[in-house]
């Protein structure tokens, strides 16, 4: 069974958001609601959500386009037309009753091969299926999505008595169509992700109003030193709504067993009954434990919650030793005296502890229990993972832990006995494996269409390697250059690396050359910390000598003799873009941020990004000569705009619908994207013939004063400054050629000396050199 059509019922948040991201999937859906009372529109519900959607920012569309997949309804008059579709996803009130009644509904009118799925978390499987029929129980299953649907990976699925076909199809078409990953669940209260997820967000509620901590040295604390996001505990609590922690608590008493370690420790303490009372119920909310009120200027300012007396202060930098010690080891946090260490301990030996004590009940597998809490809470280590962090005095992380447990005689769970001085992960035979419930080891395999490229080059050596890039041999004739420099940043040991890789591809008689790793971003773009080092001390012709050197090596990668292929996922900006511009092909995962940024710190892109973006909008112009397409293209370099998915960038044509190698490509999967890339390679590599340079006509000065009309515009009505005027009329130069004619023929080298021709003297200016130190201290662009 192929799933392109697809029903979801309830259009709330999450319903609504999950019918956007299978829409975002390419399927075929219909989104149904209860009738409005004295509703004119019958379908008014679902139709609001839509539009909701549609303007809301971040939108849970890939691109706007995509809510025409949409087909908004009503349970009352629509459900007798859902005959031939193929998934229902049910994501309406959590009230057994009135699911039930839905399913049965639904029961009558599917196809025989249909399958029906809730949404829900707190409600078990066995219940929801309670008096229905066989022939039900084997179509029915649980997708629990994670909030919002379109950018968090985790998908818990509770198979129950469903049929084995069944489940692997929908949950292949939730890894490779949705881009989840997907976790198999057991049908046990909160599953995985929010068992152990809503008993460290209690833990660390109740154990800050037990210690005196403030707002801010705990978010300190449970935020970078520990792998959890930067919003910390609190600001977590605000993001998610403070109100829903109490309605999700109080589901999930209902359900568990009578000794769970959750009922001893909750308690929803007087400042937040108040502060929910009080409308103070996070971001959604006035405000929650952090805040934004007008300051005495009519701007904005943030202020924090006291934890014990309610009142609002601006907040304090925290202060703490503890936060320092964990940068050499997480133990050192742990053990640290001050408030901040006592804290931590605190919450982790309470929520680490509950973790190693839910196997088996929850999962039989650590790893994956760690991938949920990675994929669902955006922990950068899962519980097991960090109990192995822990390594300190000589012991492993699970003996260390063990051994604390004891001296502060707490009960230490079986699965860290069975551990005994072994860590919980293992490395044998240059694979990973895991410890299973019993204290055996089971090896993790390594998919062929799924891998990361740490596992993938385990236990080799790198064929090249310098202080910013190496080159790796990943099978099947295809080699890969990772990026290891800060944030990726593009350097000059970069641009030797991809130099020394097109001549090792040749040597080798290697297939194909792809680019791409394991970091959160492709490239953020130029190392700007070497760029303002080198113009302080005025070495202008070394500065002449990168940007010649980046040009030469993106273009001997866009002219060899075999298929480059880029995996982009994360952002890329600025030189990561340039990269990516001159690569045959791109293989982009869904959430790719790409754009030419150079404007924001007083540049323009100097390694063939102009170049690049000229030749894509002439080749695919709009109507109407070249000065409109040209015109796009100054837009979007002179804003700096960075697409917002990798659908939108194809709009940009920095991504490229059609081209000689076939068009570039999306991922929906992140895990899928260097498999994805690889297999690209070797596609292009059969009968694979380089580009041939394309020639030029450019409008020259005339368009170029065109092109400056519209910016001096915005100047004028002080949207733009002296300086944006000043680096928009060298972008405009660039792009129309400089001192050519329209009838006049010129090459790419011709764009390319441009772009270097007009990099040195923007780069003078003290109001470039203060728009890159601005962005090296604030990670954002100063509008001087």
């Amino acid at each position: 069974m192929a799933i392109k059509k697809i029903a979801v019922f309830g259009s709330g948040v999450m319903g609504a958001a999950i019918a956007a991201h299978c829409a975002n999937a390419g399927a075929e859906v219909t989104l149904l609601d209860i009738v409005p009372k004295d509703a004119a529109d019958r379908n008014q519900l679902a139709a609001d959500a839509i539009a909701r959607m549609v303007k809301a920012s971040p939108s849970p569309f890939a691109h706007p386009s995509f809510a025409k997949r949409i087909t908004p309804g009503n349970i009352e008059d629509d459900i007798a037309n859902l005959g031939d579709h193929d998934w229902m996803i049910e994501a309406i009130v959590e009230k057994l009753e009135i699911k039930q009644s839905l399913y049965k509904k639904l029961y009558d009118i599917r196809k025989k091969t249909a399958v029906i799925s809730s949404n829900t978390s707190t409600l078990p499987l066995h219940e929801l299926t309670k008096g229905m029929p066989d022939d039900f129980r084997q179509h029915f299953m649980i997708t629990h999505f994670f909030n919002p649907p379109r950018f968090m990976p985790l998908l818990e699925l509770v198979p129950g008595e469903a049929d084995a076909k069944l489940v692997k199809e929908v949950r292949d078409f939730c890894d490779i169509a949705l881009g989840k990953g997907v976790v198999d669940c057991k049908d046990t209260p909160g599953f995985i992700a929010n068992r152990i997820g809503c008993f460290w967000l209690v833990a660390g509620l109740v154990e800050a109003l037990k210690l005196g901590i403030s707002v801010e040295e705990a978010d300190a604390v449970m935020g970078k030193p520990l792998g959890f996001p930067k919003t910390g505990m609190f600001g977590l609590y605000d993001l998610i709504g403070i109100d829903l922690m109490p309605l999700i608590a109080k589901s999930m008493l209902t359900t568990l067993p009578d000794n769970d370690e959750f009922r001893k420790i909750y308690a929803e303490p007087e400042l937040v009954t108040k502060m929910i009372a009080d409308g103070y119920t996070g971001r959604k909310g006035k405000g929650g434990f952090y805040r934004m009120v007008k300051d005495e200027k009519g701007g904005k300012k943030k202020e924090v919650i006291n934890l014990k007396t309610g009142d609002y202060a601006k907040p304090q930098k925290p202060q703490l030793a503890s936060v320092e010690a964990a940068r050499s080891g997480i133990a050192n946090l742990m053990t640290h005296p001050d408030i901040g260490g006592q804290y931590a301990w605190a919450v982790m030996r309470q929520t680490l502890a509950y973790a190693a004590s839910l196997i088996p009940e929850i999962s039989d597998s650590l790893s994956d229990v760690d991938a949920a809490m990675r994929m669902g809470y955006n922990w950068k280590y899962g519980p097991f993972e960090l109990i192995d962090r822990f390594t300190a005095d000589g012991k492993s992380g699970p003996a260390w832990f063990a051994e604390k447990l004891k001296a502060e005689k707490l009960p230490v769970p079986s699965l860290l006995e069975k551990a005994g001085d072994k860590p919980l992960y293992t490395i044998e035979n240059n694979h990973r494996t895991v410890m299973t419930p019993k204290g055996a080891r089971a090896p993790i395999p390594l998919k062929q269409d799924a891998w990361q490229l740490a596992d993938k080059v385990r236990g080799k050596e790198p064929l090249l390697k310098n202080a910013s890039a190496r080159l790796w041999d990943v099978d099947d004739g295809v080699l890969c250059i990772e990026l290891t420099s800060k944030m990726n940043s593009v350097d000059p040991d970069i641009m030797t690396m991809i130099v020394q890789s097109v001549q090792e591809v040749q040597k080798r008689g290697a297939k194909g050359l792809m680019i791409g790793g394991d970091g959160e971003n492709f490239s953020v773009g130029a190392n700007l910390n070497l760029l303002l080092f080198v113009s302080n001390v005025a070495a202008w012709e070394q500065i002449d000598t990168i940007l010649k050197q980046g040009q030469d090596a993106y273009m001997t990668m866009k002219y060899a003799p075999f298929p480059v292929v880029a995996a982009l996922g994360g952002m890329a900006l600025g030189g990561g873009c340039e990269m990516v511009l001159h690569c045959d092909a791109v293989q982009a995962h869904l959430e790719s941020y790409i754009g030419l940024v150079e404007v924001g710190v007083g540049l323009v892109p100097g390694w063939g990004g102009c170049k690049e973006m000229a030749l894509r909008w002439l080749q695919n112009p709009p109507a109407g000569g070249p000065i409109p397409p040209l015109g796009k293209v100054f837009e979007m370099l002179a804003t700096g705009k960075v697409s917002n998915s990798a659908y939108d960038a194809m709009d940009m044509q920095i991504l490229r619908k059609q081209s000689p190698a076939g068009g570039d490509r999306i991922s929906m999967n992140r895990s899928r994207l260097l498999a994805d890339a690889k297999s690209r390679v070797l596609e292009l590599a059969d009968g694979y013939t380089p580009p041939s340079p394309p020639p030029l006509h450019l409008p020259g000065p005339s368009a170029c004063e065109t092109l400056m009309y519209g910016a001096e515009t915005l100047h004028a009505q002080g949207k733009a400054s002296a300086h944006d005027m000043t680096v928009a009329h060298y972008l405009a130069t660039v792009l129309t050629g400089g001192d050519v004619d329209a009838t006049d023929t010129v090459n790419e080298q011709h764009l390319l000396d441009l772009e270097r021709h007009v990099f040195i003297p923007l780069l003078k200016t003290p109001q470039t050199l203060a728009r890159i130190e601005y962005m090296l201290a604030n990670g954002k662009p100063l509008r001087n």
